[in-house]
Order: C-alpha cells, then structure tokens, then sequence
C-alpha cells in the first residue's frame, strides 16, 4: 500500500511510503481486537474497592431484643445487614482485574486495528520532525495544517522526543507516542493516525517477528 508523505505543513513532499500488507492490509480480526481491547481496559482498573460486611463492623454483640414474643421478625446483632449501619451482603472486595493474552493474539489485534484505520483512509503519514522549544502552539500549527485541530490524533514517533510529547501534553484531543507504545486501545480511539516516517520500520518489525 502507497501512501503520499507530508511534510508539518501539510503539502506533499514527492515521496510516497510503503505500508506493508502484512501489517495494514489484513482482514481485521474483531474478536482479537475485542480481546486485546477488553484487556487494555480491565488493566486500568485498580480495584481497590471494598465494602465492610457484618463480621468487619464495629459494634455490640449484644442480642438486641429477645427471640420470641415481640411480633416481628427475629434479630440477634445491630451488625445484621437489614439495619442502617450495618454490614453488606456480598460487597465489592478487592481484586485484580488483569487477565493474560498470548503475544501473537495482541499482535494479530494490533494489526487488525491498523487495517480498519488504513481501510478507513484514517492513516496519514507526516516526515519526521522536531522542535527546537516546548510550544504547545507549535504543536497547534502542526494539527491545523494537518486539519486535525477538531478531531481526536494519535501521533506515533521513531523514538522518545520530549519537546514534541511536552507541546503536545495540553491538548486533550491529541496524544503522542512511540512505535513501541503502540496499543489497540490506542488506535481505536483515535480518529486520525498520524504516522511519522521513521516510525514505519518500527511498527512493522514489532509486529511481523
């Protein structure tokens, strides 16, 4: 697949990528993409929550009324769930929600989600570029002359560039990452993917071997 490189002004450069089929042409997989998403999501989760139930509740053992002779319903313990203050019935208890995917399964899903976005035509490829200072209005300049300025971006880098992800870290709508960062998650929430140049090779040999 023959995608047309541009350069941070949005004007073509008179080169052309090539994206490999292995990667971004396949018949996307949803039940991996599913999968791999379902993971991303229960691996934010902290799962810290907790609920007292009747054996954690501070109070008196002391039976509060006797068994029998009173017309209602039997009570041994202010403790007992069916009072105010007392414990719950099967509460939320702390858990992790993390769960294991083969790696093969997590490449396969990551590929599909490329393929749905390449598919789409929601993948642009941009040449590789940097700024001297920490700007977030460079980093504007560079989504309106992308046209991205309304719409959620992901940019994806060769490597670590710290004045690129710092201009950009402000704006809610637009992320920036490395190629090995990459994440189904992450392409599936975004509207455009934007590809710098020298990210290709990373990508595609994080998910070929």
């Amino acid at each position: 697949m023959k995608v047309t490189v541009i350069d941070i002004n949005g004007k073509e450069t008179g080169r052309k990528a090539d994206l490999s089929d292995a990667v971004f042409g396949i018949e996307p997989n949803n039940h991996a993409v599913y999968l791999d998403v379902k993971q991303y999501l229960a691996n934010q989760r902290q799962g810290t929550h907790k609920a007292k139930e009747r054996a954690e509740i501070v109070g008196s053992t002391r039976k509060i009324k006797k068994q029998k002779g009173t017309g209602t319903a039997r009570a041994g313990s202010i403790k007992s769930p069916v009072f105010k203050g007392g414990g719950r019935v099967f509460g939320p208890r702390p858990r992790n929600y993390s769960f294991k995917l083969n790696k093969n399964l997590k490449k396969l899903a990551r590929k599909s989600a490329l393929s749905i976005k390449a598919g789409d035509k929601a993948i642009t490829v941009v040449e590789d570029f940097s700024f001297d200072t920490v700007k977030t209005k460079n980093f504007t300049a560079v989504l309106k002359s992308l046209g991205l300025e309304n719409k959620k971006s992901l940019f994806v880098l060769a490597e670590s560039n710290k004045n690129v992800y710092l201009s950009s870290r402000n704006l809610k709508d637009s992320e920036v990452i490395t190629s090995s960062e990459l994440s189904t998650y992450k392409i599936l929430n975004a509207e455009s993917i934007v590809l710098l140049e020298g990210s290709l090779k990373g990508i595609e040999t994080n998910l070929s071997k």
